[in-house]
This record gives structure tokens, sequence and C-alpha cells, in this order.
């Protein structure tokens, strides 16, 4: 008799077990739809327009292209950057009065990117002078990759003038062993997406993330980044961007030089 209760409390345990699985299943698969799916539900957020200003940096985030009203349109380019956004990171040299041969790193960071700059990198006849971004971001590793490689060969790296580096992208920024931002780019900021294996228990999932955030932070510190910098990120939801004013670069230290 004590043997056959046995036998049902182990069905009933393993019955709990499946129907515990099944939920964080479903939990996890609806967490899927709503990244694909818009939430009807969530109040969504009349966001302005236009250039940023202190108190006024919330703006609309895009990966496939620069938004036109969040730049100045009267100021001449440092460089050319394409408009559109390539869907993986693009790397081009050109030859630019005042900063002499500078590598320019446009579109989306994917995967495989880091080892592909380092490549193009190797490849280059002569070092450049300055490593230029125009990027909306992409994948955090990566990025966090192509930072360390830049401080490595002890380059510079740039935003400049028409240019924007958002989301992942500063974290490439933050390797530059010296740091140049215009005041006619964006440097921006919001929380990021660490991906995750499918179907894995939730608690994993949160740990994978704190995981992720804390190898960001572990970076900024050992760029010499004030870790702060990623207050700005954890305050913005992932459909925004913060963009940085002047006394944000230079107290956080993702610039060491402002240029107009």
């Amino acid at each position: 008799m004590k043997g056959f209760l046995s036998k049902i409390d182990m069905r009933n345990g393993l019955r709990y077990v499946l129907v515990l699985q099944l939920v964080i299943a479903g939990i996890l698969i609806l967490t899927d739809v709503s990244e694909v799916v818009q939430n009807p539900f969530r109040q969504r957020v009349a966001l302005p327009t236009g250039p940023v200003s202190p108190g006024d940096q919330r703006r609309e985030y895009r990966t496939d292209r620069t938004d036109p009203t969040l730049l100045p349109q009267d100021q001449p380019l440092d460089l050319p950057v394409p408009e559109n956004f390539p869907t993986r990171l693009d790397f081009s040299e050109q030859m630019v009065d005042d900063f002499g041969r500078v590598l320019l790193v446009t579109g989306q960071i994917d995967k495989g990117d880091a080892d592909r700059f380092e490549t193009y990198l190797s490849e280059m006849q002569d070092q450049p002078d300055l490593v230029a971004l125009h990027s909306p971001g992409g994948t955090v590793s990566e990025a966090l990759s192509i930072g360390r490689q830049i401080r490595t060969a002890g380059l510079s790296s740039a935003v400049l003038t028409g240019s924007v580096c958002m989301s992942a992208c500063p974290y490439i920024l933050a390797g530059g062993a010296e740091r140049i931002v215009s005041l006619q780019g964006i440097v921006g900021m919001h929380q990021h997406y660490y991906e995750q294996p499918r179907l894995i228990p939730v608690v994993f999932a949160v740990e994978n993330i704190q995981k992720g955030q804390g190898e960001t932070m572990q970076h900024l510190i050992d760029m010499d980044i004030d870790p702060a910098l990623m207050l700005y990120s954890l305050n913005t939801p992932p459909d925004q961007i913060y963009a940085l004013v002047e006394e944000e670069l230079v107290d956080t230290r993702i610039a060491t030089q402002i240029v107009d």
C-alpha cells in the first residue's frame, strides 16, 4: 500500500512539473509574440521631433534610417554618411580634413561583425587616424568586442557632424583612446535586448540578462567611462532613444573632446 501511494505521489509530482513547464513555455511564447505584435493596451507616448535640447532628449528609435529631423540640416558633413543604415556593418576608408585617414563604420551591428572588423583593420595598408561611427546599434556583444579591439589598437573613435551612434554603438565609441563627439551628431542610449535561447526557464533568462548588463558595465569601467552612463540606458524604453547633451557626454567621459 505504501509503495502504491508513493507511485501516486510521484505521478502527481511529475504532473505538477509538466504543468509548470507548460506555464513557463506559455509565458515565453507570449513574450516573443509581444515583441512582434503591438500591445494594444500599452499607452503610446507622443514623442517630440526635431533637434534635442537639455530636458528634451527622447526621440523615436529607428534602425532603418537616420531621423531627418533629429540632426541640424544646415551644417556641412565632416564626411558623407548613408541616409539608410546597412543591415550589417560596412567599412570604408576616407581622407578627411582635420582628421586624416578615417575608417568609417556604418550600419546595424550584427553577429560576426566583430570578426569582420578585426579582419578589415588588419588588412588596411595604413592604420587609421580615427574610427568614425554612424550606427543605430545592434548586437551588444559584438559592439563590446569591437570597442575592445579599438582600444587594443590604440585608435581614437568619433561621432562626427551628421552621424548618430545609438543603442549598442556607444560601447564601440567607448573603446577609443580619445573619443571625439560633434554637437551636430547624436550619441543615444536605451534599454538593450539580450538574445536568449527559446523555451528556457524565466529565472535563467533573467540571470542571463543581468549577466549581460554586468558585462556591459564592466566594459565601461575598463574603458574608463563612468558606469553611470548605464542609467540613461536603463531608464529609456527600447522603442525610444535618449540623446546625450554636452554636459552628459563630458561628465560620463564617453566623450573626451567635444567639437561643434
